[in-house]
């Protein structure tokens, strides 16, 4: 199990062997850990150099047991480019992990190939709803909070087709570090990049979910907006939509990732 430490804090991670392609970063969301990535890892890794880690207070990595803010999270992820020698990549993030690529994005431009904004905003919820949720994490633990949040990040019809592939994600969330969560909730209290989201220079790609409650498509296309050269993908599915529409979120993917230029519109 490949770890390393950024800020003292240890952090698991797994990078694919083809050493000679183009680095691939994939950052996961808030809740989920590096397996979030199984259904678009197989279109991704016979093309990419793909390193993908657990967030702090996530899967394998430990969480922090003080206050980090959104820039920690990115400074974890360029400490991780460095434990594989990757000085520049593409980024790919999800939610919480589409921000934390965004900061990358505006403050290490010089790390930043391309970059793929799924599911995400420049600014994700409010103060009070973070709140809320950490107060609803003290109060009755992950395990209770993960029947919500599936509910949320899948469309009802994807929920009821496919309900081994759903309590796959369910229970990644419900094992998920409680004292972590709360952490990452807090550095998504104070996060907001809607000032700085201009200033992003990589071709970028925003991907969103027609029924995605959690960051609904003009959230995305607020994004779309701000980037110049951007363009913009909107999915038939919630919350989770490298999971739900896997084959069509890695084949924008990869499409993205291999064009020369992308034109805003």
């Amino acid at each position: 199990m490949p770890t390393a430490e950024s800020n003292g804090v240890r952090l698991h991670y797994e990078v694919s062997e083809r050493n000679d392609a183009p680095n691939l970063v994939l950052v996961n969301s808030l809740g989920s850990n590096l397996h979030m990535w199984d259904k678009v890892l197989p279109a991704l890794e016979g093309k990419y150099l793909v390193l993908r880690s657990d967030i702090r207070g996530h899967g394998q990595s430990e969480a922090s047991g003080k206050a980090f803010a959104i820039e920690d999270l990115g400074r974890d992820v360029l400490k991780l480019m460095d434990e594989v020698g990757a000085r520049r990549s593409s980024f790919c993030g999800v939610s919480l992990g589409g921000l934390v690529s965004l900061w990358i994005a505006i403050h290490a431009p010089d790390r930043v190939d391309k970059l793929i904004l799924a599911n995400t905003a420049a600014r994700i919820g409010s103060e009070e709803m973070w709140k809320q949720r950490i107060e609803a994490v003290r109060t009755m633990g992950m395990e209770a909070l993960s029947a919500a949040m599936i509910e949320r990040w899948f469309t009802p019809a994807y929920r009821n087709k496919h309900p081994k592939d759903v309590e796959k994600i369910r229970a990644m969330i419900g094992a998920t570090d409680p004292e972590g969560y709360m952490e990452c909730c807090a550095a998504l209290h104070d996060a907001d990049l809607r000032a700085k989201a201009a200033e992003v220079k990589a071709a970028t790609l925003v991907i969103t979910g027609t029924h995605d409650l959690a960051t609904p498509p003009a959230l995305g296309r607020a994004l779309h907006a701000a980037i110049e050269h951007s363009s913009y993908l909107e999915l038939d599915a919630s919350h989770m939509a490298a999971w739900e529409c896997a084959d069509e979120f890695a084949a924008a993917v990869v499409q993205h990732l291999a064009a020369t230029k992308v034109a805003h519109g």
